[in-house]
């Protein structure tokens, strides 16, 4: 039984809230997850299911909100942005020692890097990219306040407000020094653009955080990032993971590059897609991206405390010395986009 779960309770609640499960039910955790655990719950007839909690022990004070993560995925079910079926949320700490929620499990491939981008079938890699940007477009159209989500978060001053968060967790997470980091807060700070319009941000918006099959998007996971405020900081994320073949010197497995298989929108038709389905100027795309970077080292620098502490459960065989590299390659990447 993987560590996270206690068997009984947790099959029990399942039963109750699942009409069709059948019990007993196999749990083992989903690789790849650096914050949320994941875990797939197949029942007896073959049925799988997939349970979300947060990281074991102690984790940061607002953070890992599974009735908030819960709350957006039900509340988007019946617009066009696909996420997976939801089945409900248990606050009853003393079933599983924490808040968890589950889905239903939706069939498809996660694109987490070139490696896994490479088995994509070469005609079915433009139509994904289409229907990514599409399907952000749709996200940021919506109207928070009519599909429940006005109270997510304030709409206003989003860049200002996500850099106080970070920069708070870096404070509360640093572990070593890295002067790019500081300096890129000062920078992005000075040069804040207006915030021009409000919507839903996902937060975490990337093809390793998709489920695709046939053509297309099938659901969109992962939404614990998720907040309300400047659009323009999901493209800026995006485009970040959006690379082009040769952009990075050694593609392959953990590089977190699908696109870089080739055969993907490019991140320049990208920017021209979105822009045109949505009116929106992108000429100052350059800041988001130098901004999503720097929030990236701090949410790695997190990670990083987490695994080192024992927070993230059994050793899962992550290289902690990469991780830490990681962080300060974010954070250089970030200075170099602003120049």
């Amino acid at each position: 039984m993987p560590e996270g779960i206690n068997e009984a309770n947790v099959t029990r609640w399942l039963a109750e809230h699942v009409p069709a499960l059948k019990p007993p039910v196999n749990y083992s955790l989903i690789a790849g997850g650096h914050s949320n655990l994941t875990y797939r719950c197949e029942d007896s007839a073959g049925s799988t299911y997939v349970l979300r909690r947060p990281p074991l022990g102690h984790v940061l004070e607002s953070a890992h909100d599974m009735g908030r993560e819960h709350k957006i995925i039900d509340a988007l079910k019946g617009t066009d942005v696909p996420v997976a079926p939801n089945y409900g949320l248990c606050k009853d700490k003393s079933i599983n020692d924490a808040d968890f929620y589950v889905m239903g499990f939706v069939d498809g491939l996660v694109l987490n890097d070139s490696t896994v981008g490479a088995t994509v079938p070469e005609a079915e890699r433009m139509p994904i990219s289409e229907h990514v940007v599409d399907i952000l477009c749709r996200l940021h159209a919506i109207n928070p306040d009519e599909v429940g989500l006005g109270d997510l978060g304030r709409k206003e001053a989003y860049l200002e407000r996500q850099i106080k968060r970070w920069t708070k967790q870096w404070e509360a997470s640093k572990s070593l020094e890295i002067p790019d980091m500081d300096e890129a807060c000062r920078i992005l700070t000075e040069r804040m653009p207006e915030q021009i319009g409000a919507s839903i941000v996902h937060g975490d918006y990337r093809l390793g955080n998709m489920m695709v099959g046939n053509g297309e998007v099938k659901a969109i996971l992962d939404w614990e990032l998720c907040t309300l405020g400047d659009p323009l900081a999901d493209v800026g994320y995006i485009l970040n993971n959006w690379v082009s073949p040769g952009e990075i010197p050694e593609p392959g497995e953990g590089d977190q590059s699908p696109t870089a298989a080739g055969g993907f929108m490019s991140r320049e038709d990208f920017i021209e897609r979105y822009a045109r389905q949505t009116g929106r100027d992108l000429s100052g795309i350059n800041y988001y991206r130098a901004f999503s970077h720097w929030r990236l080292a701090a949410i790695g620098q997190g990670v990083y405390k987490r695994y080192l502490v024992g927070a993230m459960g059994e050793d899962r065989g992550v290289d902690l010395e990469r991780q830490k590299l990681g962080v300060a390659t974010r954070a250089a990447s970030a200075m170099a986009l602003l120049g």
